[in-house]
């Protein structure tokens, strides 16, 4: 039987395999979405990628008969842990062939890497932040992957489960459809919280007008998301570099936000989803991909939330219910149909009837995993 070896990654050639090697295991799969090459050469970058400056990671490929068959990340968020006064680590990023003997190589090597380094549990997938995709996707395979998440073939859970893990979180994705008109009774809540409020909406028609509101909106995101699972605050040149990176792609027709005459309380970012453009361009941004993943952009009548937040003093003063009208409406005019709603924790039950509400229905299910260490 061939030995499987599992050692670091060391070279950029080694790199290489490490970051096309999804590509090759999921070869033949017509709907299989590739990342975004030239974002995993950042995210990977221990030299570009500010993450690494709070955090110990490594990157591991699997080689049998001289090729490599699997690959997993480990890393220790020391910002998260400090803040959350933790001692755990985490793998992320994990990819292989259909292998029990090559995923418990893998596993065992992250556990053996986070228990030398005095961890007492590790979670995963989960890669610096909730930014990143995290957990196995456990259902909804019939459903297309989203750009945003996990595109882990289904036997990888069950691979997992058999290494003694068990459940630390789930997410859920809801489609929701984009109602023709307004429901009356958001239009009435409309109606009431516009009256007595002094908070307006703020929407955009260009990137121009949107770019001085983009650090202000990271800044609330900061201390809105503090209590969301795997969120790690994000320091000034972390604000300016994420900006920067997706200003390009950001559509300002779908992003809101809620102002007092002195400050930003609230916001809303969808964006139209690319998922189909990024399989065209297989994960290229260069020399086609772009145009042709922002023209399914246009195409597209799926509409993707990505982030939403208001500072906790104005919650139930009904911001919510103002930005979502507002999106909406913009949704319908560029003929949308679907809202997808992109991860939400299993417990958020809120967020949850929201969606639920307005004949949401759950899609996919994510689940992060956990075992002991000790």
């Amino acid at each position: 039987m061939p030995e499987i070896i599992v050692k670091e990654v060391r070279s950029r050639a080694e790199l290489r395999e490490f970051i096309y090697l999804p590509a090759k295991i999921h070869k033949g799969e017509a709907n299989w979405l590739p990342p975004l090459y030239s974002d995993e050469w950042h995210l990977f970058d221990k030299k570009k990628n500010r993450s690494y400056s709070y955090s110990d990671a490594e990157f591991f490929l699997a080689w049998k008969d001289n090729k490599p068959v699997g690959r997993i990340m480990t890393l220790i968020n020391h910002r998260y842990n400090e803040i959350k006064k933790e001692k755990n680590g985490r793998f992320s990023f994990m990819e292989c062939y259909n292998d029990r003997e090559v995923f418990h190589a893998l596993i065992t090597k992250a556990e053996e890497w986070l228990r030398n380094r005095g961890m007492v549990k590790i979670v995963g997938p989960m890669g610096f932040s909730d930014k990143d995709p995290q957990g196995f996707q456990i259902e909804g395979f019939e459903y297309p992957f989203l750009f945003t998440a996990p595109t882990n073939s289904p036997y990888m859970p069950a691979m997992l489960e058999a290494e003694g893990y068990t459940k630390e979180i789930d997410l859920v994705n809801y489609n929701m459809p984009v109602p023709d008109k307004d429901p009356p009774i958001y239009l009435k809540a409309y109606e009431r919280y516009s009256r007595n409020s002094n908070i307006t909406i703020s929407e955009f028609k260009s990137k121009k007008e949107l770019k001085p509101v983009i650090i202000p909106v990271l800044e609330l995101m900061n201390s809105t998301f503090v209590d969301i699972y795997g969120y790690v605050p994000l320091n000034d040149a972390e604000k300016v570099e994420l900006a920067k990176r997706y200003l390009p792609i950001l559509d300002p027709a779908f992003i809101k936000v809620a102002q007092t005459k002195n400050e930003l309380v609230g916001f809303i970012v969808a964006l139209p989803d690319m998922t189909t453009g990024i399989i065209e361009a297989r994960g290229k941004l260069f020399p086609f991909g772009l145009f042709k993943i922002l023209r399914s952009m246009k195409k597209s009548t799926k509409l993707m939330m990505m982030l939403g937040g208001i500072k906790e003093e104005y919650r139930g003063k009904g911001i919510d219910v103002m930005m979502g009208m507002k999106l909406l409406d913009s949704a319908r005019k560029q003929n949308k149909t679907i809202l997808d709603s992109h991860l939400i924790m299993e417990e958020n039950p809120k967020m949850r009837a929201e969606y639920e509400r307005m004949n949401g229905k759950i899609v996919k299910r994510f689940r992060i995993f956990q075992k002991s260490l000790v």
